[in-house]
């Protein structure tokens, strides 16, 4: 049985697998690798097929979270990770994040901090998160998500428990797991960079470049779900209390730097979508802020002052 499956959705980019699933193969001595093709019409059969890779395809599209579905059902390793066909695996980084989990059996998953790249999967500049929390890491978690996607292996026994991805929850999906898997398992986790995580821009077309989408999924998931699993819900109230108020906070915080960003951008529309958003969502805390800081945020940049968050 391998050590651990990487699977690999994808849908008509089959120009990104040779990357992606070489460095799957890099990060691991014994890795399988399942590219799900979530209904493509371009050459991604062809190209698993030269690759040697385990290729699964869909006769309808169902989406990331459905499509990593298929995969989760279909594969076989002791150990799960997930990667983007746009991202990439470092070398090694697989077999010790393997050896971690093995190593503590009381742990549901394991991360590290993903390299902020480009399109060709080249590094740009900085890393995420800035901290890695462990251990018992369910109330944090609910409050923001600082666990990228392909930073991850966890245990498949994990999803007896939990369940598989919730495809409704598109573009979070991968959140909504870790927050659930967090309910009842610590976590590990690694300062080091495991993977580069391919950033998000208005011209990739990529889900999350448009971001208010993301924060009304997270704003219901956080509210229906996340709050109602059994941990929270015989939680004290104030403790329910504190993990909205910091969401809220965070998620508020971040339509602002978004709608900032869209305006230093010159992108009036990407402006005022964000911003409207937020001020749907968060009213109170949201409010003129955004638009305050946005200027702020512009003049630094003219000025070539503004150095990011």
């Amino acid at each position: 049985m391998p050590s651990v499956s990487v699977i690999i959705p994808t849908r008509n980019r089959s120009g990104l697998l040779p990357r992606a699933v070489e460095s799957a193969r890099l990060a691991g001595a014994r890795v399988e690798v399942v590219v799900v093709d979530d209904a493509s019409t371009d050459a991604t059969r062809e190209v698993c097929a030269r690759l040697g890779v385990r290729h699964l395809r869909a006769r309808r599209s169902l989406g990331p979270g459905g499509a990593r579905n298929v995969g989760l059902v279909a594969s076989t390793g002791e150990f799960v990770s997930f990667l983007d066909d746009d991202d990439v695996r470092l070398p090694g980084s697989l077999d010790a994040q393997a050896a971690a989990l093995a190593a503590s059996p009381e742990a549901g998953f394991t991360y590290g901090r993903v390299l902020y790249g480009d399109g060709d999967g080249r590094p740009t500049g900085g890393s995420y998160p800035e901290e890695c929390p462990r251990g018992d890491i369910f109330w944090p978690l609910m409050c923001r998500n600082f666990i990228p996607s392909p930073a991850v292996v966890f245990r498949r026994e994990c999803l007896l428990r939990v369940g598989l991805l919730d495809e409704e929850a598109r573009g979070v999906e991968d959140w909504d797991l870790w927050v659930r898997i967090a309910e009842q398992y610590p976590a590990l986790a690694d300062e080091q960079a495991v993977a580069v995580w391919r950033r998000p821009t208005r011209e990739s077309g990529q889900f999350t470049s448009r971001p208010e989408r993301l924060h009304r999924l997270a704003r219901r998931l956080h509210r229906e779900k996340w709050l109602r699993l059994p941990r929270a819900a015989a939680a004290a109230a104030s403790e329910r209390s504190e993990a909205a108020r910091s969401f809220a906070a965070r998620e508020a915080q971040l339509l602002v730097w978004e709608a900032a960003e869209g305006l230093r951008a010159g992108s009036l529309r990407a402006f005022a979508r964000v911003a409207l958003a937020g001020a749907r969502m968060y009213p109170v805390r949201f409010g003129g802020k955004a638009l305050g800081f946005a200027a702020r945020r512009v003049r630094r940049a003219a000025a070539g002052t503004d150095r990011g968050r």
